[in-house]
């Protein structure tokens, strides 16, 4: 255990020696990868958390001890593997903060105005619908990011790291914040600021929530950089997604009034909904200025051994 800290190459090793770095590394809290393409390799591919063989060369017996099997024994694909596989995670958490902003966010305000007044502003057909277009729409638009060169200057994730990070909650809790305040102002004066009666006024709460939503998207994509428009113009299916659920917002508020309890909005009233919604730009842009250490890329200690 005190000798893995210095070892960076350890020749003419027998399976046991190689068997003996993986558990010791493992002990350290490495996360361990192994490549291999002999029989002897087996026992430490089948210990490490990746085992990595060689499609062409390797033997049978290595490739059924190994994770991920090599099929062109190219080492270059190890870098696609693990780039992928990062973006997959990365995409994951970017759901999570996205989509867990929605739920505090609908939960408090529903809450608060219940106990405060005895109504709840967004319905059950408009909170289905909310979760129908976040859930689906809203995840396949963010699942569907591609994997940046970013990703591979970043350290592993480490193996007690939590999934949602300290850099998620302060994003997810300052839009939630957000949200909650200017919903939460439009319900109880939202009447008295657009001279509009109760059904209006319940409609421009449920259609600015939404497109609140709609705008932190964006936010969603970039959960560290400032910049959220970065790549956008190559993620065609993103754009389409947002396109589609702003569509379908539309004929939500304007034609079907019976099915959501929505009324008709003026062009004013659409204009104040989008730029209470486009305020979650700046906000998301503002408080990416306050520092937060995140042990998921930082702080990790790094290890390179081999062994031949």
């Amino acid at each position: 255990m005190e000798k893995i800290n210095t070892i960076r190459v350890m020749a003419r090793s027998s399976p046991f020696d190689k068997l003996l770095m993986v558990k010791c590394l493992k002990r350290k809290g490495h996360v361990v990868a192994v490549t291999g393409d002999g029989t002897n390799d087996a026992p430490a591919l089948k210990e490490a958390d990746v085992g990595l063989s060689m499609g062409i060369q390797g033997t049978e017996v290595a490739k059924e001890s190994s994770d991920i099997v090599i099929l062109d024994d190219n080492f270059t694909s190890v870098v696609t593997v693990l780039k992928w596989g990062r973006c997959v995670y990365n995409n994951i958490q970017k759901f999570i903060q996205f989509q867990l902003t929605v739920n505090v966010a609908a939960l408090v305000i529903n809450f608060v105005a219940a106990i405060s007044s005895g109504e709840v502003p967004l319905t059950a057909v408009q909170l289905l619908w909310v979760n129908l277009i976040m859930d689906t729409l809203g995840a396949l638009a963010l699942a569907t990011e591609q994997p940046t060169n970013d990703l591979m200057t970043k350290q592993p994730v480490g193996r007690t790291e939590p999934l949602i990070t300290k850099i998620m909650w302060r994003n997810l809790i300052a839009q939630a914040v957000y949200q909650i305040t200017v919903l939460l102002i439009l319900e109880f004066k939202g009447s008295t600021i657009f001279g509009v009666n109760k059904n209006v006024k319940d409609t421009l709460v449920f259609n600015s929530f939404v497109l609140c939503q709609v705008f932190n998207e964006f936010n969603a994509r970039k959960m560290e950089e400032k910049h959220i428009f970065k790549g956008i113009v190559k993620n065609k299916l993103f754009l389409g997604i947002i396109g589609m659920t702003v569509v379908l917002q539309v004929v939500m508020v304007e034609f079907l009034k019976k099915f959501a309890n929505t009324e008709r909005l003026n062009w004013r009233q659409w204009v104040a909904c989008i730029v209470i919604a486009a305020m979650s730009w700046p906000i998301g842009w503002l408080v990416k200025f306050i520092p937060v250490s995140s042990k998921q890329f930082l702080n990790l200690p790094t290890h390179r051994s081999s062994v031949t």
